[in-house]
């Protein structure tokens, strides 16, 4: 299992594998999706009153480090 800042997990029988929140099967890609839609903070806490908006925040930074990852593998 990959624990990142003890907020997002990867457990190979939990969504497909996918980046999930505490534990929960709520995944980073939900949260993007969710924000992509124009949702903000405020209401996917009001649907969703399990998540922070700690973990939206760190949902965020977890997708921007893995896409630095991605573009810095590429360019290498």
């Amino acid at each position: 299992m990959y624990i990142y800042k003890n907020i997002i997990s990867i457990e190979e029988g939990k969504r497909n594998g996918k980046p999930c929140i505490r534990g929960m099967r709520i995944t980073v890609e939900d949260i993007l999706l969710w924000l992509a839609s124009g949702m903000s903070f405020e209401e996917i806490i009001e649907d969703f009153p399990e998540l922070t908006k700690n973990d939206i925040i760190i949902a965020l930074e977890f997708s921007a480090n893995q896409q630095k990852k991605i573009f810095y593998d590429v360019a290498a």
